[in-house]
């Protein structure tokens, strides 16, 4: 415990070694991270290319089918096994980082890593359609709180140091550091911590260096020559084509959350709800194999292969429902490359329209692909940002950032406007409302919590005496700027101002809560 108050009293009067030490935690998560999510990519990547070889295979050879099922019915099983032996290990894995970052959650770091890593890559290796980043984000954010948890780091750093982790899972996945790192900043933190960018930056560009080492520096969709767009005069069809796919996008959460209730609903014993879209995977195989998986091959498809718009209709409607199927059973993994997909669906069915009216050259149709993968995770996360920066990476159009804003900028509007909610923030609340009633016991204890004051929040012009802090609170410290300001209670508050709060654990909500950014009425003033 002494050991843990030492490092966070460095953070506070030495913070330039303190960064220094993070940078240097950083690049030993993300080389660790980059090791382990480079094993994961390898095994899914080998069943992209098994699965659709097995399904030629079985639709010649109909006697083994009922032994495939069976097979099929036995992963269902084993995924069952895992998320009763730690719940921690259900679904994407990215709300449960959020919720530890809100000190509502705690997870066992090794076991969760063993168990998620088998589990992610079972259910998406037999097809179901889930995503790989989840599951990735998730293995990074444990190896960076396994090291904080092993050098017995203080609390504060035990969470850089997660949050480094996730951002380094995300980057190896998708070969998108910069991605990773505005994930911490815009997602998983919302704030612009030094601290967390430099853990998160070193261990971002590490793990993708790792990875790369493997999988060379291929952008991983295969987008081929993507011509640069004048805004200019296709300004106006970029605001359309951000509308229609956030529009789609707005469909995104109450379908899974109707899913999840479906499953909670379901009459069946809980060890054959895994086996109900195992199941449905084995038939698609056969019907429809497009809607298998992650996705990855269905996107370079698009490019390269005209389908009419009936059949890109049917791929849309179908990986959207199988993905609502896969993922409502709560089997480990993500839902962030399936939302891609069917972006790129969405944009693919927008260019075929457009260009059937006339109002959009052929050569074009490759941007309303790349550009819709950013407007509907815009509309679902509502990370324009983390949109924008990923779909660039990850498909190496590096001269289309303006379109790609624009786009995801319209489809974030959509999604707000008609009062879409970030889709990790739902997944998040759900599942607190489920640990809130079998009131599972989480570790609570002292911590140094770094907080920003958010525009508009409840802090924001008050002065310190005047605030209704949580029992036990005490502020330790104002950092302004660069000015280090001390926490009397007189002092008011502003804006950006990060305050250092030794309180109990259990607190951290309620004091996020009255720090968080706020919309102002001026009206109403």
């Amino acid at each position: 415990m002494r050991r843990r108050l030492e490092d966070a009293m460095t953070m506070l009067t030495d913070p330039r070694h303190f960064k220094l030490r993070l940078f240097i935690e950083g690049n030993i998560i993300g080389i660790a991270t980059g090791f382990v999510i480079a094993l994961f990519r390898f095994l899914l990547e080998c069943s992209e290319k098994t699965l659709p070889r097995l399904y030629a295979w079985l639709s010649q050879h109909p006697l083994w089918t009922p032994l495939w099922f069976l097979v099929l019915a036995g992963i269902g099983y084993v995924l069952y096994c895992i998320v009763k032996r730690d719940g921690m290990t259900s679904g994407s894995g990215i709300p449960q980082i959020k919720g530890i970052l809100l000190g509502r959650m705690d997870m066992n770091w090794a076991r969760v890593l063993v168990l998620k890593f088998i589990g992610a890559v079972l259910g998406i290796g037999a097809g179901l359609s889930l995503g790989r980043e989840g599951p990735s984000v998730q293995l990074g954010a444990c190896l960076g709180q396994g090291l904080g948890r092993l050098t017995h780091r203080s609390y504060a750093e035990s969470h850089y140091l997660l949050t480094a982790g996730a951002g380094a899972g995300l980057a190896a996945a998708f070969n998108a550091p910069l991605a990773g790192v505005v994930f911490c900043l815009e997602e998983l933190t919302k704030n612009f911590s030094s601290f967390v960018l430099m853990g998160a930056v070193a261990a971002a560009v590490t793990a993708t260096t790792v990875t790369q080492y493997f999988f060379g520096m291929e952008p991983v969709f295969h987008m081929g020559v993507v011509p640069v767009i004048d805004t200019g005069s296709m300004y106006l069809l970029l605001i359309a084509l951000g509308a229609f796919v956030g529009a789609l996008g707005l469909l995104f959460n109450p379908f899974l959350s109707g899913a999840q209730n479906a499953y909670a609903r379901m009459p069946l014993p809980a060890f054959w709800k895994p086996v109900v879209p195992l199941f449905a995977a084995g038939l698609l195989g056969f019907v429809l194999p497009q809607v298998l998986g992650g996705g990855s091959p269905l996107v370079d498809s698009l490019v390269v292969t005209d389908y009419p718009l009936t059949f890109l209709l049917i791929l849309l409607a179908g990986k959207f429902l199988f993905t609502m199927l896969c993922f409502g059973s709560g089997v480990p993994g993500g839902i962030f490359l399936p939302m891609l997909v069917l972006g790129s669906l969405g944009g693919a069915v927008f260019a075929k329209a457009a260009i059937a009216l006339g109002v959009l050259p052929a050569p074009f149709a490759v941007n309303c692909i790349v550009f819709g993968m950013a407007a509907y995770f815009s509309s679902v996360v509502k990370s324009p940002i983390t949109g924008s920066i990923l779909i660039m990476e990850m498909t190496g159009s590096f001269e289309h950032m303006l379109a790609l804003i624009i786009v995801s900028m319209t489809a974030y509007l959509v999604s707000d406007l008609t009062g879409g909610q970030p889709v990790y923030d739902m997944l998040l609340a759900r599942s607190l409302a489920v640990r809130e009633k079998i009131k599972r016991r989480i570790r609570r204890k002292r911590i140094l919590l770094e907080l920003p004051v958010g525009m508009g929040s409840q802090l924001a012009g008050a002065a310190i005496g005047q605030v209704a802090w949580p029992a036990g609170a005490l502020i330790v410290n104002v950092r302004r700027g660069g000015e280090e300001l001390s926490p009397a209670g007189q002092l008011h508050l502003q804006d950006g101002d990060y305050l250092y709060i030794l309180t109990d654990e259990r607190d951290t909500w309620q004091l996020q809560g009255l720090a968080r950014e706020r919309v102002i009425d001026k009206q109403n003033q």
